[in-house]
């Protein structure tokens, strides 16, 4: 429960405390608005808590999403099958031969390639 309480975590628990009784306090005013006979604030009077209860839901699935990311933080391995690895390996071999400049370029296009997929 430490992880909760370091600066990021504390700057987002009252972010979402000051968001939600904005949304709150919107929302009262709202209502004491159509009470007065202002019709379209009666819409506002129920959007606002809805406001504040989507911040509730989005607060609790971060806090359950850090609580459960521990076993998914290690990034997935992508496991090529034998002959496409072989094929790959013969393709650089062969562009490494016929122009070193386009060579480079796919290695760096194939290390973008694999980073992209660890961060899905």
């Amino acid at each position: 429960m430490r992880r909760f309480l370091t600066p990021g975590w504390l700057g987002l628990h009252a972010l979402a405390i000051v968001l939600c009784a904005s949304f709150l306090g919107f929302g009262w005013w709202q209502f004491d608005r159509a009470q007065s006979g202002n019709d379209r604030s009666w819409a506002y009077t129920f959007e606002w808590p809805i406001f504040a209860i989507f911040v509730i839901v989005m607060w609790i699935k971060m806090i359950r999403d850090e609580l459960s990311g521990d076993e998914s933080r290690s990034a997935p391995k992508v496991i090529e099958e034998p002959a496409e690895a072989a094929v790959k390996r013969e393709i650089i071999r062969q562009q490494e031969e016929e122009d070193p400049a386009l060579a480079a370029y796919n290695r760096y296009l194939a290390r973008l390639n694999s980073e992209s997929h660890r961060r899905d």
